[in-house]
């Protein structure tokens, strides 16, 4: 057992039957596997999924399957000219060359570009990697000459089998320690779904434990402290994004840092945190301070292009600005209002005036009759019912502070 290298690396599967997960595109019957075993790609394609589900893993399997040339790169820290050297070995090769381009949605539309001509005429066939939907990040013409395969986040019983094959296998830990199945859950929920972390804890785990027969869940626990008491699907995951809600519903900028960086430094998803914050926004904030709102969705674009752990002052700056600004729950008091009278009251008819004309039938039935027109009436104001006559007298959005007001009017003052 060659231990230079991490267990990660060492597990890569050699052939289709030992990687695990992904049955939907990589199953038996499945398109992508009919092709690599018929060793023909038929076109570029795109890997798309969440850290760890194994797109780099399927790219050089793929190549392995194929019998084709792998050159492999990655666009945090590829330019033009490294693209151009591999091109010119592809050439050289004389065989089937995959371009493996990780991260592919770092790329600009001009290094993009570059890459057309050759995928067109078949100097290299590529393999893109992206944690980003393909949709916004990849260019039309070189998306059009691919097909997009969207991988999954790896189930526990997908881990499980990755952690007994590393830890059965020669490749691996060579069956020379014991782990019981409780253990082996423990790691699977620490991953998060990330075979390479799983993997990579129980690599530091099987280190600690050499002078042992066993890995226990101490160990364990020692090799992933960062980890410790935060199970995703556990009690302490709910307990402390409900402290950083209600930290910053009280407007305590402290805490909401402390909560904030509990959830980074236990590994918690980026986007998990912000997805609560621009939540929270809406819910707790709404038109109190409407500029809450921007913030939350810029630093959810921060955290989608910056990644970690660069984004963690996107996110503290995120939760300070949420705790110290003006509150209103109005907009979350009328969601829940227009809720309950639509499921009490049903699907109640538009009113006349308000609906579209678009044939003559309609117009006889009396569509858009009497209907006025704002921009015509003096500054832009009608006097006319907009709800169903039923509910015509219920308040849905009752808003006591005039927060946008009093937002324009802060702004306005701090521009003197």
């Amino acid at each position: 057992m060659d231990i230079s290298k991490p267990l990660a690396h060492r597990m890569r599967p050699e052939k289709i039957e030992e990687f695990f997960g992904q049955e939907h595109i990589i199953g038996e019957n499945q398109p992508l596997r009919a092709a690599i075993e018929k060793g023909e790609l038929y076109s570029s394609i795109i890997l798309w999924g969440p850290p760890g589900c194994g797109k780099t893993t399927l790219a050089r399997l793929i190549s392995k399957v194929t019998n084709s040339e792998f050159i492999g790169l990655s666009a945090v820290n590829t330019g033009k000219a490294d693209v151009e050297k591999a091109i010119q070995r592809a050439k050289l090769f004389h065989k089937k060359t995959i371009l493996f381009l990780d991260e592919i949605h770092r790329f600009n539309k001009a290094q993009q570009d570059f890459l057309l001509p050759f995928v067109e005429d078949g100097t290299i066939t590529l393999i893109g990697a992206t944690t980003e939907n393909p949709s916004f990040e990849i260019i039309s013409a070189l998306l059009s000459r691919s097909r997009v395969f969207t991988l999954k986040e790896l189930n526990e019983e997908n881990i499980l089998n990755i952690l007994n094959r590393a830890i059965l296998s020669e490749k691996g830990l060579d069956n020379k320690i014991f782990i019981n199945e409780e253990n082996k859950k423990l790691i699977t929920n620490l991953s998060n779904g990330d075979a390479r972390t799983a993997l990579n804890i129980l690599d530091t785990a099987f280190s600690l434990s050499k002078d042992s027969k066993e890995i226990t869940k101490e160990t364990i626990e020692n090799s992933t402290q960062k980890f410790l008491r935060y199970d995703k699907n556990g009690e302490e995951h709910y307990n402390i994004i409900s402290a950083l809600h209600k930290s910053m519903r009280d407007s305590d900028a402290q805490a909401a840092v402390y909560w904030t960086m509990r959830m980074i430094e236990a590994g918690e998803d980026a986007k998990y945190i912000i997805r609560r914050m621009i939540r929270f926004a809406s819910e707790d904030i709404g038109n109190a301070d409407p500029q809450a709102l921007q913030v939350a969705i810029a630093a959810k674009q921060a955290i989608e292009f910056l990644g970690y752990p660069e984004c963690n002052t996107a996110l503290v700056q995120t939760a300070t600005y949420l705790a110290t600004a003006e509150k209103s729950n109005k907009v979350y008091e009328a969601v829940n209002k227009a809720k309950e009278i639509i499921n009490r009251t049903g699907n109640l008819p538009v009113p006349l005036h308000l609906r579209n004309p678009e044939t003559k039938l309609m117009k006889e039935l009396g569509y858009g009759k009497g209907y006025q027109y704002a921009p015509d009436h003096k500054d832009s104001k009608v006097s006319q019912e907009h709800l169903p006559e039923e509910i015509k007298k219920e308040k849905f959005y009752e808003p006591t502070d005039r927060g946008y007001e009093k937002y324009i009017k802060k702004r306005m003052d701090d521009l003197k």
